[in-house]
């Protein structure tokens, strides 16, 4: 009697503690095929509402560039090649140039990659229908298949582009190329440097070692998962663009480091000879250049270069966002383990930021989980206002790509003029399928795609 007794509240005992556990564990789960509008919850920055009901209005199918006859036209073909990914047989893919104004057309066929393939135009805003994420603006390009990406080139400035489907695995071995919009009017000398690590050897545009420098202008593309830090030995130099927005009046710089962001690009111009170092034994020099330890400094992008009119007002904000990232143990698809978390949220329990064309938007970024995350906006640029509280001075800070330390709190502020449904996660790759994503989303606008289905969707 007594030891059926001990059995059953054994038993009770046991129920009432994996109850909640297997909960936690089924509201977890995460359907084969999905809508990532539909998942979350709204968050509507303290603005006037805006209906969450993604089943109506706008596709972002419908979103495309412009029709008429391009003035660039590229084709590139996707290979999977043992356990590295190829563009038109090179990794990176190539480089691709036009001009302020003129129509781009690029033609993505996959030969062989078995999980699909798309293109995302990182920096560029793009529309929506053209941005390339795998299950919310297009389906993957399945092997044998293509997609045509049509639109124009606005904005000067050094951008890239890489597939965003099963990214951390695709950007990470090879799928990834440049892009300049270089200004109407005679063309400037200058010389492309995309640092990328295959298999724990850093290089700079595929290749290890020391590059030729052969222009004073240098456009550095970090197509890593972390943060990078270069460093100029015999000149002075000067910041002159940062992720596609030049830095008003520059002052000469020397005996300092720049952080280039994991996604983010930096145009540097040389006032001489000298030589470009980025770590991991890899460089950028002219003949004979020697180097030099890194800087214990680092220019403070805060307040370097002139300040200026943003053109909008951000006290004026129509909506006002907290992304808080955190990290905690709990379950992500069924899968135990310490995730990353967003406004204390697990995937895919977390936030559909809702706005309105012509709203501004402000936000506050921090990050408490212990880790640093370069943190990418798609179809915007945000302009930064403060630092752990600390005002921005200098030349208007527009960024697309941006590090936030552990502990750091950033202040970032934006028109929304671009509808969509916008991807807003952590360019470290591998903490996106980790949890680290939300969406901004645009009333009105749905998206025809699904994440998993038979296509296999999986943006990251």
């Amino acid at each position: 009697m007594r030891t059926s007794r001990r059995a059953a509240i054994a038993v009770v005992a046991a129920l009432a503690v994996l109850g909640p556990v297997g909960w936690f564990w089924y509201d977890s789960l995460v359907p084969g095929t999905y809508d990532m509008a539909a998942m979350g919850y709204a968050d509507h920055g303290g603005g006037t509402p805006v209906e969450h009901d993604h089943s109506a209005g706008m596709s972002v199918a419908d979103l495309r560039g412009p029709s008429g006859t391009p003035d660039v036209t590229v084709t590139v073909t996707a290979r999977k090649e043992g356990a590295k990914y190829t563009l038109n047989g090179t990794t990176p893919g190539p480089e691709i140039r036009a001009e302020q104004g003129q129509l781009i057309q690029v033609t993505l066929v996959n030969e062989s990659v078995p999980d699909g393939v798309t293109l995302h135009w990182h920096g560029v805003d793009v529309p929506n229908g053209e941005d390339g994420v795998a299950g919310i603006t297009q389906d993957a390009v399945r092997r044998g298949q293509s997609f045509v990406y049509r639109f124009v080139a606005r904005d000067a400035g050094t951008y890239w582009y890489h597939s965003h489907q099963v990214s951390h695995e695709q950007v990470k071995n090879g799928l990834f190329g440049a892009l300049v919009i270089t200004p109407r009017g005679p063309r400037t000398p200058d010389q492309v440097a995309m640092i990328h690590t295959y298999q724990g050897r850093r290089t700079i545009n595929g290749t290890p070692g020391v590059t030729a420098l052969t222009a004073n202008r240098l456009r550095l593309i970090n197509t890593d998962a972390g943060p990078i830090r270069v460093w100029v030995s015999g000149t002075t130099f000067r910041v002159t663009a940062i992720d596609g927005h030049d830095v008003g009046e520059p002052p000469p710089v020397a005996d300092r480091a720049v952080l280039v962001t994991a996604g983010a690009r930096v145009d540097l111009h040389l006032d001489g000879p000298g030589r470009v170092d980025a770590g991991g034994g890899v460089a950028v020099a002219t003949t004979g250049a020697g180097a030099v330890p890194l800087p214990a400094e680092t220019v403070d992008f805060l307040s370097y270069g002139k300040s200026a009119p943003l053109g909008f007002d951000p006290s004026r904000a129509n909506r006002d966002f907290r992304y808080d990232i955190g990290r905690r143990f709990g379950f992500l698809d069924g899968r135990p383990g310490m995730w990353w978390t967003v406004n204390g949220h697990l995937f895919p329990d977390v936030p559909m930021f809702m706005v309105r064309t012509g709203d501004v938007v402000r936000m506050t970024l921090h990050n408490g989980s212990g880790e640093v995350h370069p943190m990418h906006l798609h179809g915007h640029h945000v302009v930064v206002l403060s630092r752990n509280g600390v005002a921005a001075t200098g030349s208007p800070w527009w960024t697309d790509s941006l590090d936030v330390n552990d502990e750091e709190t950033y202040e970032i502020a934006f028109v929304a003029g671009n509808p969509g449904i916008w991807a807003d996660h952590c360019h470290n790759l591998e903490h996106v399928p980790e949890g680290l994503a939300v969406h901004l989303a645009y009333a009105g606008v749905r998206s025809s795609f699904q994440v998993g289905g038979p296509n296999g969707n999986t943006p990251e």
